[in-house]
């Protein structure tokens, strides 16, 4: 299973949505003391988790997607499927995350920049096109195989 470099690139897609999930993905450097992460954005001492938990959400289910992937090793065309299906979610995370942010900035004018949060939802989104990729490779060369015997 390690052995196979589309594995790799899964547990860096895991890994990069964990690392999203516990950093924040907006955050203001003025003195108020706002923070939007994905479960919740703080503003001052006020706390709002809906809608910002979407984000969550859809990153929770990507995570699980994620294993099933890669415990499904022996089945690549599977493998393909939940990867479309992973694709799909980690889009919808993506947008969520950006839409989020980009309303947060609008309703807080100032300086902010954005966090890790974000930018880890980009590594997991190019590390799970990689991973099809190769697991697409991998189902071409054992179907040429099989088709020379």
């Amino acid at each position: 299973m390690w052995q196979r470099i589309q594995t790799v690139f899964l547990v860096i897609t895991a890994i990069a949505l964990v690392i999203s999930l516990v950093q924040p993905i907006w955050l203001s450097t003025d003195n108020i003391g706002s923070a939007l992460t994905p479960f919740y954005y703080v503003h001052g001492d006020t706390f709002l988790y809906m809608p910002y938990s979407i984000t969550a959400i859809i990153g929770i289910a990507s995570i699980t997607v994620t294993v099933m992937e890669i415990k499904r090793y022996d089945n690549r065309m599977l493998q393909i499927k939940l990867g479309a299906l992973n694709s799909v979610l980690l889009a919808g995370m993506m947008i969520c995350a950006v839409w989020f942010a980009n309303k947060v900035a609008e309703q807080n004018p100032g300086n902010f920049k954005y966090g890790w949060g974000l930018y880890m939802i980009f590594v997991a989104v190019i590390s799970n096109w990689l991973a099809i990729r190769f697991i697409r490779r991998d189902e071409r060369l054992v179907r040429d195989s099989d088709r020379l015997r």
